[in-house]
């Protein structure tokens, strides 16, 4: 058995704008898979994708504060750095370099800045980092996940810019569990012209159904038992519609219905 590949643990962006140029220089392609860490299977789906496509892979992890409210998780999302590093060397193939940057808002001397007025309040700007530039993808993040997280998509493409610009890939992976997510880079990627291709990856799923995430381990056996009746449901509207039923209100209805019946809370169910 091969031992396993030891990434680079890379933490200052500069070093890893000159790995990124050194290795393109060699006539290498980058794969980038950008996480917040905690990683688990559905990542590594995501990292063996960026496999089929590229020479290298970057895994980027970093909690980043841009798309956090003041009254969101972030002090309490799961962080395991060594559990991270301990699942990228059993990959196949393992990884080439892990960015793990420690504030990519720092930008040295900012004592006195004041947050902007008028700014809705992320977790950057309550910090007072002096960060004021924002990207925005107008359109597409209104609604769904957009309307109970207002500032959670300008942040999502604000850091995402920040690591395209500072790793350059050449292909990033996300995984279509956030699918408006996935849909609003792909916009961003387009509408300012970076060249990088944008791939999705198909959800993966627990032997229960639950789609894997990091914050599912807050959940305790009994609302993890509750959180199938979001698969459950779901999977029930797809087969109906399959077999002809068109009437979107009735089906988002059901899902509606059954999530609340387990004791669920609906931010909101579409059809698209």
């Amino acid at each position: 058995m091969a031992n396993p590949k030891e990434p680079e643990i890379i933490t200052d962006k500069n070093q890893m704008r000159e790995w990124s140029r050194s290795m393109r220089a060699q006539g290498k392609t980058i794969g980038l898979v950008p996480t917040m860490g905690y990683l688990h299977q559905g990542h590594i789906s995501l990292i063996k994708e960026a496999h089929k496509h590229t020479h290298l892979i970057v895994v980027s992890i970093y909690i980043n504060p841009g798309q956090f409210s003041p009254s969101e998780d972030l002090s309490t999302y799961p962080s395991d750095f060594q559990g991270d590093i301990d699942k990228l060397l059993a990959i196949p193939g393992g990884v080439d370099v892990v960015f793990h940057p420690y504030n990519l808002y720092d930008y040295g001397n900012i004592n006195g800045v004041e947050p902007i007025e008028g700014t809705s309040g992320s977790c950057v700007e309550e910090r007072q980092l002096g960060h004021e530039t924002w990207i925005r993808v107008e359109k597409l993040e209104r609604g769904m996940c957009g309307k109970s997280r207002p500032i959670f998509f300008r942040g999502v493409a604000t850091i995402v810019t920040k690591l395209f610009n500072i790793v350059d890939p050449d292909v990033a992976v996300f995984g279509k569990k956030d699918y408006q997510q996935w849909r609003i880079i792909r916009r961003m990627v387009r509408d300012l012209d970076f060249a990088i291709t944008v791939i999705g990856s198909e959800i993966v799923r627990d032997a229960d159904g639950l789609a894997m995430s990091s914050r599912n381990v807050h959940l305790s056996p009994e609302e993890r038992e509750k959180a199938l009746s979001i698969s459950r449901s779901l999977s029930r509207v797809k087969l109906n519609a399959q077999n002809g039923q068109i009437s979107c209100k009735e089906l988002r209805n059901s899902v509606t219905q059954e999530i609340l019946e387990a004791g669920g809370k609906i931010d909101y169910a579409e059809v698209n």
